[in-house]
C-alpha cells in the first residue's frame, strides 16, 4: 500500500536527530513561503489578448534575434 506524502514525511522525520528535523521544518517553512508568492494562472486570464499584435510580433522577431547568442563576456 502506498502511504500518503505527508505520512510518510512525519515518519521519517521521526527518526532524525532534532537538529535535522529543524533543517526540515526552516525548508518547509521556506517552501510555504514560495507557495503564497505569485499569482494563479485565473487571475491572470482578464490580461489575456490586451497585448496589441505588433508589439507580439516585435517581441516575437526580438527573441528569435537573441535566442542562441551568447556574450562569453558578460560573467
Amino acid at each position: 500500500m502506498v502511504m500518503p506524502i505527508a505520512s510518510e514525511i512525519y515518519e521519517k522525520v521521526q527518526i532524525l536527530p532534532n537538529n535535522f528535523q529543524y533543517q526540515v521544518l526552516s525548508f518547509v517553512r521556506a517552501l510555504e513561503a514560495l507557495a503564497e508568492e505569485g499569482t494563479l494562472g485565473k487571475d491572470l486570464l482578464k490580461f489575456a489578448g490586451t497585448i496589441p499584435p505588433e508589439d507580439l510580433e516585435v517581441m516575437k522577431e526580438t527573441i528569435e534575434a537573441g535566442c542562441g547568442q551568447v556574450d562569453l563576456n558578460e560573467w
